[in-house]
């Protein structure tokens, strides 16, 4: 394309599927799905090869990372698979210790669009870590896409960790969260101002341990930090720091009357 600078240049960039695929081989990788008898050292072995061969391609373009970090990066990122599943195992044992629906870790690994997003979170957050450009952000934005929980990559999240529900669920880039933090639907942790000058500044808030943020909750800010073993209540809106094992939630009263004593129409149409 002409009158294009090359630095805009998509083919710079591995393609969007490209990154699928080896956030698929990641996966397989991480957690196989075997039958009792398969040989499970010859699968893993297998599905580790073939995340190497998916790095290959992935690494290969040079604005995703330098030459000379290739061979490093690879080598570094290959060895975190192992420490990744031990924390997202842990993320499992959690959801199935405290979500009463929960059956099984193999329910949860299957089928919990919660912790789908922290695995693929966990994924991206090395490369992150690593200073691969664009590729976490790419994964970070497909589990977006398939649960409506929005992590970016550059989030540090402890563990164990579990998002419940999920949808709507919104973490920025420098949130920092404890380990054993419950985050329901719907919740939060943003900046305060969008403000370009502030990219290299702590902007979204700090979470510590043993902390639950239910349903709607709102908390911003970089300077704001909830204290451990709090509970912070549904449709909250936060700004400021709140002291450990506190309780947050809003006073707010219910009416109901009998419909029979009613004599206006309450069926509106607008």
């Amino acid at each position: 394309m002409t009158g294009l600078s090359k630095k805009f240049y998509l083919g710079d960039f591995p393609k969007n599927n490209d990154v699928i695929v080896f956030c698929k081989k990641l996966i397989a990788c991480l957690f196989p799905i075997i039958s009792e008898n398969d040989p499970i050292d010859a699968i893993e072995k297998n599905n580790l090869e073939e995340v190497q061969h998916a790095m290959d391609s992935i690494l290969k373009f040079d604005a995703v990372i330098g030459k000379e970090n290739k061979f490093n990066v690879k080598e570094t990122y290959v060895e975190s698979i192992k420490n990744i599943r031990e924390l997202l195992i842990k993320d499992a044992e959690f959801i199935v210790a405290f979500d009463p629906a929960a059956q099984s870790i193999e329910e949860v690994i299957l089928s919990y669009p919660g912790f789908f997003s922290i695995m693929v979170h966990r994924l991206s957050h090395k490369l992150f870590e690593l200073n691969v450009a664009i590729v976490p952000r790419m994964m970070s934005e497909w589990a977006h896409g398939k649960t409506g929980i929005d992590i970016h990559p550059g989030a540090k999240i402890g563990s164990p960790f579990f998002i419940d529900h999920g949808t709507g669920v919104v973490i920025g880039e420098t949130s920092i969260i404890g380990n054993g933090v419950k985050v329901y639907q719907g919740v939060t942790l943003g900046a305060i101002a969008v403000k370009k000058e502030d990219a290299t500044n702590k902007r979204h808030p700090t979470i510590e341990d043993n902390v639950v943020l239910y349903a709607g909750s709102t908390i911003l800010g970089g300077n704001t930090t909830i204290g451990r073993d709090s509970i912070i209540g549904g449709n909250t809106w936060i700004t400021e720091s709140i002291e450990p094992n506190s309780i947050v939630y809003n006073k707010s009263s219910l009416n109901v009357i009998n419909k029979l004593d009613k004599n206006e129409p309450i069926n509106f149409v607008i």
